[in-house]
């Protein structure tokens, strides 16, 4: 283990050597050889005797960072990740850049320690999410993989902490259904409770992607760098690239529609499902939770879970069931037959109910 010392100020410093290099002397006519070595500092002396050695042991493969502060080095990772990752990965990595790394964004990354990511870390904790907090932290710790391949910085992020989500049942989705009846919204009600579809699926969905009583998921509208709505041509994940089978009530609702079935953006249909569960008394939920909605149901009509990923667009990195999906076409038949009775039955009830309605005003 490399030998630190104490310096005045109470941190501790270590030099290990690197390599040795050649400069020319006009006195002597001659190459001098010059030993050059490595500093590491900081206040944790076991993380200060770590770096050291790590860089003893791997020199010869790893560098030093050329003299690039955090800020720097973070947005030529983002530059480097265009045209790779989508559009609302990048907006929300620029996100990250502009509004929570001041603390260290001025530090070169050679200059710096688990010391400074762990106070940095710790005030970055106050009235945030650990899950903001970890989303944070993953963008810094990518950018010193990149630019510090080998280095380890030890620090302690935040439990997650699970959230207490509200899943609709049936006699919710019945409920919303009838309170937005005839409009635009109850198209994409249908698409996510049934589907189950993403909100950026639904308003990317044209007429042509409807064949018979399938719909075709095969590009998502999602938010760009600058805010904006763009249509991306590829789903989220190669799972959420997929053929539903849908009611037959649910495709009489769209077959008549020209172009896009949906023609709010993503963030419009958000806005107006929150004043319609606003409006129909019923206790909050997001749009998006009618996806577990529909995975709950399909669990609870006891519909395997790998073809329930597979229907919802879940990913897995699990080989084992993405080989597994597609051995399944055979059972899918007879699983959908379950799916769409289900949901078949769900909409003659509530006809049914809407008609007693009718007729006891009468």
């Amino acid at each position: 283990m490399p030998k630190v010392k104490k310096l005045p100020s109470g941190s501790w410093h270590c030099q290990v050597y690197s390599h040795t290099e050649k400069t020319w002397n006009p006195d002597t006519k001659s190459w001098d050889e010059h030993r050059v070595y490595e500093s590491f500092t900081g206040y944790d002396k076991k993380a200060v005797q770590a770096q050291a050695a790590l860089f003893a042991h791997e020199k010869n493969r790893m560098k030093r960072p050329d003299r690039i502060k955090v800020i720097e080095a973070v947005q030529k990772y983002i530059d480097s990740k265009e045209g790779v990752l989508s559009p609302a990965t990048i907006r929300g990595y620029q996100s990250i850049l502009r509004n929570y790394l001041d603390d260290i964004s001025q530090i070169e990354l050679r200059d710096l320690t688990s010391e400074d990511l762990q106070l940095w870390i710790r005030k970055l904790s106050v009235g945030r999410t650990p899950k903001t907090v970890r989303n944070i932290y993953g963008l810094i710790s990518a950018t010193l993989d990149m630019f510090m391949p080998g280095a380890h910085f030890s620090v302690s992020l935040p439990q997650n902490q699970r959230k207490k989500l509200y899943t609709p049942s049936d006699a919710d989705v019945k409920r919303l259904l009838q309170h937005v009846q005839g409009k635009e919204l109850e198209i994409a009600i249908l698409l996510a409770a049934f589907g189950p579809m993403r909100r950026g699926e639904i308003c990317a969905l044209t007429d042509q992607d409807i064949i018979g009583n399938t719909v075709s998921v095969n590009k998502v509208y999602v938010l760009d760098r600058n805010n904006k709505w763009v249509l991306k041509r590829s789903p989220k994940t190669d799972s959420s690239n997929r053929i539903i089978v849908m009611p037959d009530f649910v495709i009489a609702r769209i077959s008549d529609i020209k172009g896009e079935i949906v023609k709010a953006t993503p963030g419009q249909i958000s806005s107006r499902f929150n004043r319609a569960i606003r409006f129909s008394g019923l206790p909050h939920f997001r749009f998006h939770d009618l996806r577990h909605y529909c995975a709950s149901i399909l669990h609870a009509m006891n519909i395997p879970d790998q073809y329930i990923m597979a229907r919802g667009g879940w990913a897995t990195d699990n080989v084992m069931k993405r080989v597994y999906f597609g051995e399944i076409s055979d059972e899918a038949a007879k699983f959908n037959k379950q799916i769409i009775a289900h949901f078949s039955e769900l909409q003659s009830d509530m006809q049914h109910e809407m008609q007693n309605g009718i007729s006891q005003t009468h």
